[in-house]
């Protein structure tokens, strides 16, 4: 009679055909399966790619207003009674930056900074995100584009994205997303990325 009988053994073989990643992410209180091969985006990959979205959009509504969207940054005028005009600006830069992430998302699965960036956007299991996953995304980025709480709102996500094991940002919780290097994913999780 050995020592180990009426015992389970301490070592087992992963008969399953899940990875070990797979495995420990789920393990870990993680709640979707990351898509084999899949390379989660870091911080300053995304960091970067909300730059270059930023001053791709900034710079056309700069082309398209004659300059006066600086007027949204303009404190002088947001403290005299004709603030509206900083106002206008305000909204024309908010809702432009929605319209661009919303859309840009839908038909290619992600913005021209993260195509930049060799990024993609999906659901977190891995699928093609919905129009509605979209409209919140694009909403709540917006807080990054007002000064004061873009630094707030900024460097707590960007704290979030490298402490999380899925790299996700509170808005990526909320809308139930990842951001992954788009040549990392399966052929089958890619197909709806332009």
């Amino acid at each position: 009679m050995s020592i180990m009988d009426g015992h389970d053994s301490p070592i087992s073989i992963n008969k399953g055909s899940t990875t070990l990643a797979k495995a420990l992410v789920s393990e870990d209180g993680g709640h979707w399966p990351v898509p084999e091969g899949t390379i989660l985006a870091s911080g300053v990959r995304r960091v970067v790619s909300f730059v270059l979205d930023t001053v791709i959009v900034s710079s056309i509504l700069l082309l398209i207003t004659g300059g006066d969207l600086i007027n949204a940054w303009n404190l002088t005028l947001w403290a005299s009674s004709d603030f509206h005009y900083s106002l206008a600006m305000l909204l024309i830069l908010l809702v432009s930056h929605w319209l661009y992430w919303k859309y840009t998302g839908l038909y290619y699965s992600r913005s021209f900074g993260q195509k930049l960036m060799g990024l993609a956007v999906l659901a977190e299991d891995g699928s093609e995100m919905t129009s509605k996953m979209w409209e919140i995304r694009a909403l709540k980025k917006l807080g990054y584009l007002i000064f004061p709480f873009s630094i707030y709102f900024g460097s707590y996500d960007l704290a979030r994205i490298s402490q999380r094991h899925t790299h996700q940002s509170n808005i990526d919780l909320r809308v139930g997303s990842i951001v992954a290097h788009a040549n990392s994913l399966p052929p089958a999780n890619r197909k709806h990325i332009k």
